[in-house]
């Protein structure tokens, strides 16, 4: 009796899931499609879950594309990390889980990029391999590094954390290589310099190739809140970014508590929708 009661209590669930499913709100992001700006979810958001659940979280708030991070661990009950260094079946495994959510990997970061041919051109092989088309970095670009991102088509974007890569320093970095190599723009991190985000990619015209995407309640220290309800000004940012005829992603990376998943699901719902608001209203 007791089986055929765990039977039934299956089925009923098995019912419902479509039913949730079906009732869940649909995500227009033809705005941000046809502007060429879309939106994608940098996966240290969910650091305290592993790569594959970030998958599924991405998934469901209607984000087609994510950006891995290297050392989170890959799926549950399994010692696995994200490395640039996984093998080739780890690689086919992580590609499977995206085609299965209906998500796609665009960029991986912030992690070095070896300066010589062929640890340089292994680096790239492995991007090539997840599909990415963006790595993020910290290590100053060379010859080597420009070659091989126009050879694979993966753009090289340098990260400014708090105290690394202000604007000057990538254009000077950048001045004698291709348009393959530039900035991945960390609006929040600006902020935290107290400096206005707007002004930076001004700065930076032509060499934004990449961005992380943050709302900050302050200019200079703060933490982050629904987009559109901080000082960042992303309504000027998009059209900033518009202007300069920037066409690529940028990656939700939301570091206020992120050890509160519930929190985190709620948050970035409504951070979706006012990224999918604001590319709407974008002159």
């Amino acid at each position: 009796m007791k089986y055929r009661f765990a039977t039934i209590v299956l089925a009923l669930c098995a019912m419902a899931l479509p039913c949730i499913a079906a009732d869940a709100p649909k995500r227009d992001d033809s705005a941000s499609e046809k502007l060429g700006i879309k939106l994608s979810l940098q996966c240290w958001t969910y650091n305290h879950i592993t790569a594959f659940e970030a998958i599924d979280k991405a998934a469901m708030l209607g984000i087609k594309y994510v950006e891995f991070f290297p050392g989170q661990k890959m799926k549950p009950d399994d010692k696995a990390s994200m490395s640039q260094n996984m093998s080739d079946e780890q690689i086919a495994e992580v590609n499977k889980k995206l085609a299965d959510a209906g998500v796609k990997a665009i960029a991986w970061g912030v992690d070095g990029i070896p300066t010589d041919e062929a640890g340089a051109r292994k680096r790239f092989e492995n991007a090539k391999k997840l599909g990415l088309e963006v790595l993020v970095t910290e290590t100053t670009p060379n010859e080597v590094i420009d070659k091989l991102a126009n050879e694979f088509k993966i753009r090289v974007a340098l990260h400014n954390h708090p105290n690394s890569w202000p604007p000057e320093k990538v254009l000077e970095a950048t001045k004698d290589l291709s348009k393959m190599c530039g900035s991945c723009s960390d609006i929040g991190h600006w902020m935290t310099r107290h400096w206005v985000p707007v002004e930076q990619l001004q700065k930076l015209t032509g060499r934004v190739e990449h961005s992380h995407l943050k709302d900050r309640d302050q200019i200079g220290g703060g933490h982050d809140v629904v987009f559109g309800e901080g000082k960042s000004d992303l309504p000027g940012i998009f059209a900033e970014l518009k202007k300069q005829g920037f066409k690529g992603y940028m990656s939700i990376e939301f570091e206020y508590k992120q050890e509160d998943i519930n929190y985190l699901d709620t948050t970035l719902a409504k951070c979706v929708a006012g990224y999918d608001k604001m590319m709407g209203e974008v002159k």
